[in-house]
Parts: C-alpha cells; sequence; structure tokens
C-alpha cells in the first residue's frame, strides 16, 4: 500500500507530460493561426497577380505570324 501512495505522490509531482501537452497545444494553435492567414492571404495575393496579368496581357500587342 505505501508503494501506491508513494507512485501516486511522485505522478502527482511529475509535471513533464504536462508540460509536453501543452508544448503541443501552443504548436497546433500557431499552425492553425498559420493555415489561416495563409488563406487569407493567399486569396488576396491571387486577386493582385490576376489583376497585373490583365494590365500585362492588355499592354503587349499581338504578334501575328
Amino acid at each position: 500500500m505505501t508503494y501506491f501512495i508513494t507512485l501516486l505522490k511522485t505522478l502527482r509531482s511529475d509535471e513533464e507530460g504536462a508540460t509536453a501537452i501543452e508544448y503541443g497545444l501552443i504548436a497546433a494553435l500557431i499552425a492553425v493561426a498559420i493555415i489561416g492567414g495563409a488563406q487569407v492571404i493567399g486569396g488576396g495575393l491571387e486577386d493582385i497577380f490576376g489583376f497585373i496579368g490583365s494590365q500585362v496581357g492588355d499592354a503587349v500587342p499581338e504578334s501575328t505570324p
């Protein structure tokens, strides 16, 4: 019985697992923020490059063979 009580006290004071879980949650939160930001920026970049492409296409005369 004393072994079991000692084991419980040891497990209660051991915080390595909790720290690893906290770091995992922080990493997951950062990943979600990066994915969300990339989607927002990606849509804006698509519009910008589409506009630039259409302006360049309009400015360059078509060549006739």
